[in-house]
């Protein structure tokens, strides 16, 4: 394919001079970046069934002032080479060092787009420069790549395609020889200044996304003048772009929407002291499922049985029969990093990962911490390598006494050969630790075996069904296993005494379009259960990841302050909401309506219950609605950004 690709090319060449040359590629770079943008949309076309024709060419447009910023950062020392007014810049050796600058910058600027197409469907989002952190202790990369290579080896076709592209089209434009002679040395440098000094102008104006005085530095929220809905934002940008912008940023700005009396009495964090004088000694037991979607769940579905819906859950689906769980109930985040401050220390995850951001050094109060304090053991259990995705540094910070990964496990086998301990081996384990530690305990077990490949062990190898999507085995081998675990659990003594909290870190694969959606895609259970049954009920109400941390303390009875951006799911007089955040928008839950908030202007009002699609916006046609919305939103945003700012996550004993 490629030597067609070069003897179909090989025939064209232009005349010009090195400023053509210049131009010539730059071109050359937009109409590829333009290229990805379009595959981009063609691989995720399901996430934007809103988006029209006329929408797609306008995002295209708007596309444009990012691409244009983005190639220039990409290739700013090789402009600048190329632009310096000496002579030497017409050496071979020099030119062909630019070459190879040119082609593998902008190699790896295009690879980063590629690898948005699929790695979108996982975080509803661009890359961006967090993704260094969130793998920076990974000790499987090495393995991980080629795996991701050859299950995507499409898109690994497609870059090399386009990195070929580059490289046999790099010099379809004659590069002219130079005229010796102190003469033309003089004219040559004299012309060659000017011209220099109209391109750093130019590239200037172009990095800044604009020339005007009053234009601020384009930013990843500058996209949203080209969108209907946040999701399409992604369309507009390039991931180059979202990573440059995001490096060392710091991302919250305090803000001063009300004053302080007005704040407290719209919303505040703080959890005061109950008139209880000891709380309850139960154990708590919490499981982040990897990637349990509500859609994989039967018992959130049932209205789906129609269209030929069904679960992959059965165990877990017995047990929600006899639980407390929320129908309409969402995590706060799309990334495993965001969900581990959610559930633990509710913290939403608010523009970036919190414990990504300059703010992860704040003193907090976590559910380990507070428990902690009133005599309970804790500990976290994760099958994968130690310190994998920062999970073993944030339950350290959060509180927790012991961390047990794949270092503690005690045998070499059971290991997936990917992420880490299979689940039913490492939750075998983790009923048995829990076994051994004196009571009350709290304890929280983050799962691994329901992620990509969506593979299962060998042995169970079609014993589970296959689904629509690769993902449905896993999580019917993950509910396996959690199956397992209770048939361990049940028989021991503490077992009784405990309440169990299930959840998930966010969802993953998709099939039906009602979880496409700004809604969907943050779709997530959260169940509690109590093995005698006494919490059993459906509530049609709205519940969040932030709120699981409180309710437990709430259940528990615990007689001190502390600060929680959730509410008790226990306490009925608590107004419910829900809230996240994606590509540069604010999502607020709040009785029927999903609101649309960018920072400066609403963009949507939706009846998420009855409008499972998202497809009649309401903005604008419900004042009241808006307004009641719009004061909550901006509450809990002022909140959030000032006790991150100043360091005001705990309540001062």
């Amino acid at each position: 394919m490629i030597s067609a690709f070069k003897a179909y090319f090989s025939g064209l060449k232009f005349k010009g001079n090195l400023y053509t040359l210049i131009v010539w590629r730059f071109l050359l770079l937009m109409f590829i970046f333009t290229l990805t943008r379009l595959l981009f949309y063609i691989f995720n076309i399901g996430f934007f069934p809103n988006t029209t024709l006329g929408g797609l060419l306008k995002i295209f447009g708007g596309g444009i002032r990012f691409d244009i910023t983005a190639i220039l950062y990409t290739n700013l020392l090789y402009f600048t080479l190329m632009l310096l007014p000496f002579t030497f810049r017409y050496n071979n050796r020099y030119q062909s060092a630019l070459k190879y600058l040119f082609i593998v910058t902008n190699s790896i600027a295009i690879g980063a787009n590629c690898a948005d197409f699929i790695y979108f469907q996982f975080t509803l989002r661009r890359t961006t420069a967090t993704v260094f952190n969130e793998f920076k202790n990974e000790q499987n990369l090495g393995s991980l790549i080629p795996e991701f290579i050859g299950d995507y080896w499409y898109v690994f076709i497609i870059w090399l395609i386009l990195s070929a592209a580059i490289v046999l089209l790099y010099r379809k434009v004659n590069r002219p020889s130079f005229q010796r002679g102190l003469k033309y040395h003089l004219v040559y440098f004299v012309n060659g200044l000017i011209i220099m000094l109209i391109s750093f102008v130019l590239i200037v104006g172009g990095l800044r996304g604009g020339f005007r005085h009053s234009t601020r530095p384009i930013t990843l929220s500058n996209a949203g003048q080209y969108i209907k809905e946040p999701l399409e934002s992604a369309i507009v940008l390039n991931t180059p772009f979202a990573i440059y912008r995001t490096i060392q940023k710091k991302s919250l700005q305090k803000l001063n929407y009300f004053n302080q009396e007005e704040l407290e009495t719209i919303y505040t964090p703080v959890h005061r002291e109950t008139s209880v004088d000891s709380i309850k000694r139960s154990n708590v037991v919490i499981f982040i499922l990897e990637s349990f979607g509500r859609e994989y769940v039967g018992q959130y579905n049932k209205h789906l049985l129609s269209e030929g819906y069904h679960g992959f859950t059965p165990f877990l689906d017995s047990v929600i029969d006899h639980s407390l769980y929320f129908k309409h109930s969402f995590a706060n985040g799309r990334k495993s990093i965001d969900a581990m401050p959610s559930i633990f220390a509710s913290i939403p995850m608010m523009v970036e990962p919190y414990f990504l951001t300059s703010y992860s050094g704040n003193r907090i109060n976590s559910i380990a911490s507070l428990l902690r304090a009133e005599g309970y053991h804790t500990a976290f259990f994760h099958g994968a390598p130690n310190g994998s995705m920062g999970f073993q540094a944030f339950a350290n910070v959060a509180g927790f006494q012991e961390y047990y990964g794949m270092s503690e496990y005690p045998s070499s086998e059971g290991y997936d050969g990917m992420w880490g301990i299979w689940d039913e081996e490492f939750f075998q384990f983790f009923a048995n630790k829990l076994n051994g530690f004196s009571q009350p305990f709290c304890a929280a077990i983050f799962s691994v075996s329901s992620h990509h490949p969506y593979k299962v062990p060998e042995r169970y190898e079609g014993r589970f069904p296959k689904g629509m999507l690769p993902i449905h085995q896993c999580i019917a081998y993950t509910d396996f296993s959690l199956k397992r675990f209770f048939e361990t659990a049940a028989k021991m003594p503490w077992f009784d005494n405990t309440l169990f909290v299930f959840t998930a870190d966010h969802g993953n694969q998709i099939y039906f379009p009602e979880y496409k959606t700004n809604a969907g895609v943050f779709a997530a259970p959260i169940v509690f259960y109590k093995p005698d049954g006494s919490l059993k009920q459906e509530v049609d109400d709205l519940a969040q990841q932030i709120d699981i941390m409180p309710s437990i303390l709430g259940y528990l009875n615990y007689p001190r302050p502390f600060i929680a951006f959730g509410r008790n799911l226990f306490d009925g007089k608590q107004q419910p909401f829900v809230i996240n955040y994606t590509e540069g928008t604010y999502q607020l839950f709040m009785g029927d309506y999903l609101y649309l908030y960018n920072g400066v202007n609403a963009s949507g009002l939706y009846d998420f219950k009855t409008d499972k699609l998202l497809s009649i916006n309401l903005i604008g046609t419900m004042p009241e609605v808006e307004l009641s919305m719009e004061k909550k939103l901006k509450a809990i945003i002022q909140q959030y950004n000032s006790r991150m700012i100043e360091d005001k996550l705990t309540v001062a004993r």
